[in-house]
């Protein structure tokens, strides 16, 4: 090896070669012979090699030791992570190499057994996963990088192109710098190909058909797993049911974004492929959408995803203009937009249903920034298109999206999960002197609902399964109370009330009253549960305690 100490170049004189991935592999292998480097390979890499007229030594002349196992043992010899991981300015490293007959290896090119690609396919078998698990690869990139000092690795074609600048620049040498970024990019590499892999097992110990025979040909077959890292495929992490000791990440910017929350803030879409959703919505019209965008459409998507019934939802700033239940797309839309059609005013519609005409033509009748639903109608999606600006998102079939959620904080990750849960009829404990009647709590439960997707302090008013006030994000919870009635465009009288967290006062209550509502939904648990409940029976007003509690900060 020669070092000139001043720059940090390393002489590459000899380089091991061995790619799943062909692409570019006989130019760049082409021009280090031109340079005088002795290529090392293997199987059919070396024939790809030779067939191009490239000189090429086998590994296993290099070991002295066949390949065996169909190929599982060939790299894995000390021949080869001796010539790797010999300190070069150590005495006793370099006896040792010379009393064995270790030829240093400056250079490795190495991409992986295609996994990715291979668990992305319908229908695959275990044994055909298990079968691309590299480990010669990995353990060779690991090496080479740990002793990026001397040695250059290289673990993607996208590489190629910088190594021979540099190599042509030095007269065939490598600098540290470009090492050392070269030792990032291979951890960065085998550390995400850990994670598809233990991911994967993971969901296949998940899957109900694992109990079956690990090796056989005809025992489980693993879902297939979208998306992809440099054109392969990978996995998410999201999929496990409480925070993790240990969380991996597997994302792939899908995604340059124009800019964050402000203009000056830069930003981009990552995709885990776990589940139908936002991230993996198709934009069928309009502009790209915004990392704003993105947040609203995200929270108008949850909200309409949590009703079985056919439901509408407008939201703005992530909480909700208007919400409504209906027996049809344009009639939801109509009772949704009546809560504050001022609001409503480049905010994002959602839907739980596929789009008609009529709806899609209700729906362009104001600026709208977003339109996101399961699929629609070829006649209302060419009604959409007339608006170049509205954004139309395709999502799939709606449904409440489990796991866990991320919320990332100075100096950390804040991990929980998310809030699924659903109140049922039966769930509700009538506390006051009057029951509601069933109208009401047909009411209550769908404000109940909408409560769960406003952020907190949350007050929602509703009457006939629509949103007629929304208070939103207070400090306090009467002055929420005040705000949705003032906000509100529809009569509140003869509305119920839900609030997010108990009253813990009564004032909220008799602000609430002043408005004409008929029954309230609180989780209740408060040490003044009795005083508010006394309020409500004062006001003649029903009320039921749910005992779980919907705070969305």
């Amino acid at each position: 090896m020669t070092k000139d100490n001043h720059s940090q170049l390393v002489k590459i004189r000899r380089a091991l070669i061995s790619v799943s991935d062909k692409t570019g592999i006989v130019d760049l292998a082409r021009e280090l012979q031109g340079f005088g480097v002795e290529i090392i390979s293997t199987g059919g890499t070396a024939r790809a090699l030779r067939d191009a007229g490239i000189e090429v030594r086998e590994v296993s002349d290099v070991t002295k030791f066949p390949e065996m196992m169909d190929g599982r043992i060939k790299t894995l010899h000390p021949r080869i992570h001796g010539a790797l991981l010999g300190l070069r300015d150590n005495d006793g490293h370099i006896a040792a190499m010379r009393e064995h007959g270790i030829e240093p290896i400056d250079m490795v090119i190495v991409n992986l057994y295609p996994f990715e690609q291979t668990i992305a396919r319908e229908g695959v078998s275990l044994e055909e996963a298990i079968a691309q698990i590299d480990i010669g690869g990995p353990a060779m990139i690991r090496s080479a990088a740990k002793n990026h000092e001397s040695v250059t690795v290289v673990v993607s074609p996208d590489e190629y192109s910088s190594v021979l600048k540099e190599l042509r620049l030095h007269n065939g040498s490598i600098s540290s710098e470009t090492r050392r970024t070269l030792a990032l990019q291979a951890f960065r590499r085998t550390a995400t190909y850990d994670a598809i892999v233990s991911v994967f097992l993971q969901r296949s110990i998940d899957d109900d058909d694992f109990p079956q025979s690990l090796t056989s040909t005809h025992g489980p077959r693993i879902r297939s797993f979208a998306g992809g890292i440099g054109g392969s495929q990978y996995v998410s992490i999201e999929t496990a049911s409480e925070p993790p000791n240990l969380a991996q990440w597997v994302l792939r910017k899908t995604l340059d974004l124009r800019y964050g929350e402000n203009p000056h803030q830069v930003a981009a879409l990552y995709d885990t492929k776990a589940r139908e959703g936002i991230a993996t919505a198709e934009l069928l019209s309009g502009k790209e959408m915004s990392f704003n965008n993105y947040v609203d459409a995200d929270a108008a998507w949850q909200l309409v995803c949590d009703f079985d019934d056919l439901a509408c939802a407008i939201i703005k700033h992530t909480n909700p203009a208007g919400a409504a239940l209906g027996t049809s797309n344009e009639e939801a839309y109509k009772k949704a937009l009546a809560c504050d059609p001022v609001s409503a005013f480049g905010g994002i519609v959602a839907f739980n249903r596929n789009v008609d005409e009529a709806a899609a033509r209700a729906v362009i009748e104001i600026f709208t920034e977003v339109i996101i639903a399961p699929d629609y109608e070829p006649a209302a999606l060419e009604v959409l298109k007339m608006k170049k600006n509205l954004r139309v998102l395709r999502a799939g079939q709606p449904e409440p999206i489990a796991g866990l959620e991320y919320k990332q904080i100075s100096g950390g990750m804040l991990v929980q999960t998310r809030d699924t849960h659903r109140l049922k009829r039966d769930d509700l404990k009538v506390v006051t002197e009057r029951a509601p009647s069933e109208k009401e709590i047909d009411d209550l439960l769908f404000a109940w609902t909408v409560c769960k997707h406003t952020k907190s302090n949350a007050i929602v008013y509703v009457h006939d399964r629509r949103t007629v006030g929304v208070g939103a994000g207070q400090m306090s919870r009467v002055d929420s109370v005040k705000l949705g009635a003032m906000r509100a465009q529809l009569p509140t009288t003869g509305s119920v009330l839900a609030s997010d967290a108990f009253f813990p006062f009564r004032d909220g209550l008799d602000e609430a009253a002043k408005h004409g509502i008929t029954a309230v939904i609180q989780p209740g648990g408060s040490v003044r549960d009795a005083e508010v409940i006394a309020a409500a029976d004062e006001h003649g007003l029903a009320m039921v305690f749910t005992g779980v509690r919907h705070f969305k900060h």
